[in-house]
């Protein structure tokens, strides 16, 4: 038989199957999740941290600096993540997603986003100002979180394979990491579960906006938290 035999075969068989569906009570990987039709189903909170017009940096800087300021922030980004109880789901050339679950999911979700902005502003951009200090470049992020009930499958080939995570928290989170201004954006679902310790500053004031955005309320904020020693 021909490749596109076997495509075609392969298509049909899948359209066909029914799907085993089982809750899950940790966040799946491709090992754990067979390449059928087979899912897990949980309540998670999605993290997605993208770097800010990646495109411009690799245009205008070396190959080098932009390697540079590709693993500098997402090395911050990953070990802040697990350390605020998250786990790595996925790098996608310039962003990495994140996955929180359990009763504090969103309060972690966002502590790690506050510690990532922090780590940005404080750690990273003053480094590279030292260490290139002709470079004349700033790094800029964006942060999204959302929650809800994700279905989660394989995709891929047999030694080739990943997760595809199904629900509304993948796909809006990584949306509102595509937004052009604010560091940090969360849902309203995500900010109904937050503590007042993450919605104020330590004077009391606010330091989320709210916008309306695809038909649901949406916060955005430019603060930080302090990255533990």
């Amino acid at each position: 038989m021909g490749l596109h035999t076997d495509l075609a075969a392969w298509v049909r068989k899948t359209l066909k199957e029914p799907w085993t569906i089982r809750n899950g009570s940790v966040v799946p990987t491709a090992d754990t999740v067979g390449l059928g039709n087979q899912a897990v189903r949980l309540e998670a909170c999605v993290l997605y941290a993208d770097l800010a017009d990646s495109t411009g940096l690799v245009d205008t800087k070396e190959p080098q600096f932009a390697a540079l300021v590709y693993k500098t922030y997402l090395h911050c980004a990953a070990k802040l993540i697990r350390e605020s109880g998250g786990q790595i789901t996925a790098y996608d050339g310039d962003r990495i997603m994140a996955v929180f679950i359990g009763p504090n999911q969103c309060s972690s979700a966002v502590t790690a986003a506050l510690r990532i902005n922090h780590a940005c502003v404080n750690t990273v951009n003053p480094s590279l100002k030292q260490e290139f200090p002709t470079a004349n470049y700033i790094v800029r992020h964006t942060i999204g979180i959302d929650k809800s009930m994700l279905f989660v499958a394989t995709e891929g080939v047999r030694g080739a394979k990943d997760l595809v995570w199904v629900g509304r928290a993948a796909n809006y989170a990584a949306k509102l990491s595509d937004r052009s201004s604010g560091a940090i954006w969360i849902t309203a679902d995500v900010f109904a579960e937050i503590p007042r310790n993450l919605r104020v500053t330590t004077s009391g004031q606010t330091c989320w906006a709210e916008e309306d955005w695809r038909g649901i309320r949406i916060y955005g904020s430019d603060a930080t938290l302090q990255v533990p020693d």
